[in-house]
């Protein structure tokens, strides 16, 4: 097996037991356990639980950051955008599962100050969409809605959406979620 296979391997075999665990009760050893290594050969992978869970959380961050700036940065109307963000979202999450479920449920296990940069980032992508939202109520496009409880919506939907690329029983395309989690979205806000 080729070294960037094995590495693969060691990375998706931690995600998935982190996932199913949780980040705090995941030692190195049941990792190593997992792949029948010894303790010591996952130093050759990663230096710390720690640094996997602050490479992978900063990563998917920076791929989700990467996708809304360059919507932010096109001519598209609100609704477009607003519809844009949604949908890759979903892609990102359709690709990283694992990724997203530490994303929605292991960050607060960072230490700081990493903590802090994490929640910097986090909220100015927030801010990021309550700026679509805003620009849609200003363009008369979406209805005048309170900016903060729709922008926690519209994430708080986002966020789950990982749980159905985890679970091996589930048939739900990707293509479904986007439209009918994107149809729901825009329904609640665009004017009519």
């Amino acid at each position: 097996m080729k070294k960037s296979a094995k590495r693969e391997r060691f990375l998706n075999v931690a995600l998935e037991l982190i996932h199913k665990k949780g980040f705090k009760a995941t030692t190195i050893r049941d990792i190593a356990q997992q792949l029948n290594f010894d303790v010591a050969n996952v130093y050759n992978y990663i230096d710390s639980k720690q640094s996997l869970l602050e490479t992978y959380l900063f990563s998917i961050q920076d791929e989700f950051h990467d996708s809304i700036d360059l919507v932010l940065g096109s001519t598209h109307t609100p609704k477009e955008k607003l519809r844009l963000v949604i949908s890759s979202y979903i892609q990102i999450t359709a690709k990283r599962p694992f990724e997203q479920a530490l994303l929605a449920n292991e960050w607060r296990n960072l230490k700081e100050p990493r903590l802090q940069v994490f929640l910097n980032r986090r909220e100015d992508y927030e801010n990021k969409v309550k700026t679509i939202i805003k620009e849609g109520i200003t363009k008369d496009e979406f209805r005048k809605v309170d900016i903060e409880i729709t922008t926690h919506t519209v994430m708080s939907s986002l966020r789950w959406v990982y749980l159905s690329y985890i679970n091996p029983q589930s048939k739900i395309n990707a293509e479904i979620i986007e439209q009918e989690l994107t149809d729901f979205i825009l329904a609640g806000i665009v004017k009519t």
